[in-house]
């Protein structure tokens, strides 16, 4: 490593570590970014970005229409029953592979001076105003500032012993990329019993389908096959879009032991970003540009606490945690809420009637899970 001691250690190479490492190594500051997996890679996501996040991605000199995003303005959501309603995007979004996005992000950062260890973290110490950070083959680093984006959950988590780590996650993930007809247009959310899945196009023509669902509603089927024959196939929309596309993927990538419980923006004195601070549910289509936001906001008060504004690390701990409240706290909560009205499937439908006699509502809610375009 060129730094015996980092400015900042960021620890996680998604959306958020990547960002921030981007904004602070254009701030000329010495940034180690440590993720265990190789680029490129795809992601268990639903890889539709809000426009609220443009703005920023502009400053940091980073176009996701440069790497082939399709853009989207139209919304439609389906039940299990196959009601249906439709909307305009109040701000509009895009669609782009964490394949390719985190690629071109980690190439970007790398572009501006910053390094990257390919390691897994296995502990992190505080102490004497001095992160210590262990990694599996590289020993200790040092660095006067961590952030944590590391994701849903880690070994981590129980090292730092997070709440929400002791609680049940019983939900379940999988997504694939095929090839077939679906508007380039559209982001669509289709329910089915026990779960959702969303849909969008992304780079190159591919249709990206994710859904979530419960451990529950997917433990009587012996495989992923059945369960999307018996249950994810009863909405009819979901049917045809299997059933007249081609998958592009071997076999759908999955992922488990999904939690939206509360969690806490700072730990151990480590800010955290994106899902490892908070995760929205996947209805309201919208952790993507959460992560962004949540990277800006820690690169800006880590900023200030390096060039004197900030005046002492509990200031700034407590100011990113006030700051990640009034951002994100709302939407959170909105998301619990919708996503816990969909989960009951006598009252999905109704809930379509009602949005179709009041069709104010609709954008309210997006307006709700989402932010205002991002000031740089």
């Amino acid at each position: 490593m060129a730094a015996t001691v980092f400015d900042v250690i960021i620890i996680g190479g998604g959306l958020a570590g990547l960002t921030s490492a981007i904004h602070l190594s254009k701030a000329n500051y010495n940034v180690l970014l440590i993720e265990k997996q190789s680029y490129p890679k795809h992601k268990v996501c639903g890889e539709y970005i809000s426009n609220e996040v443009l703005p920023y991605l502009e400053t940091l000199g980073f176009s996701p229409f440069a790497h082939g995003a399709t853009r989207i303005d139209a919304f439609e959501l389906t039940t299990h029953n196959n009601k249906r309603i439709t909307a305009k995007l109040p701000l509009g979004g895009f669609g782009l592979s964490r394949y390719t996005m985190d690629n071109a992000l980690l190439k970007h950062a790398q572009s501006h001076g910053m390094q990257k260890l390919k390691d897994t973290v296995v502990d992190v110490v505080f102490k004497n105003d001095m992160f210590h950070v262990k990694t599996k083959t590289r020993g200790v680093l040092q660095a006067k500032l961590v952030i944590g984006a590391y994701g849903k959950r880690s070994n981590l988590d129980v090292k730092f012993q997070r709440k929400f780590i002791t609680k049940q996650s019983p939900y379940l993930a999988a997504k694939l990329h095929v090839s077939g007809q679906f508007p380039k247009d559209k982001v669509a959310l289709h329910n089915f019993k026990g779960g959702y899945c969303g849909v969008s196009k992304v780079e190159n023509d591919s249709i990206n389908l994710c859904y979530i669902t419960s451990f529950k509603a997917f433990k009587t089927y012996k495989d992923i096959n059945a369960f999307q024959e018996a249950v994810v196939f009863k909405n009819k929309a979901l049917q045809e879009l299997f059933r007249d596309s081609k998958p592009e993927f071997d076999a759908p990538l999955t992922i488990s032991q999904i939690s939206f419980e509360t969690k806490a923006p700072v730990e151990n004195h480590i800010l955290m970003c994106g899902d490892t601070a908070g995760m929205i549910h996947p209805l309201c289509g919208n952790g993507m540009s959460m992560a962004i936001r949540s990277a800006q906001l820690a690169s800006k008060h880590i900023i200030d606490y390096l060039e004197g504004q900030i005046k002492t690390r509990d200031d700034l701990e407590k100011i990113y945690t006030k700051t990640w409240k009034l951002n994100f706290a709302l939407r959170l909560k909105v998301g619990h809420s919708i996503a816990f009205l969909f989960r009951q499937n006598w009252l999905a439908p109704k809930l379509l009637v009602a949005l179709r006699h009041l069709p104010f509502l609709m954008p309210l809610i997006i307006k709700m899970t989402h932010g205002k375009p991002m000031t740089p």
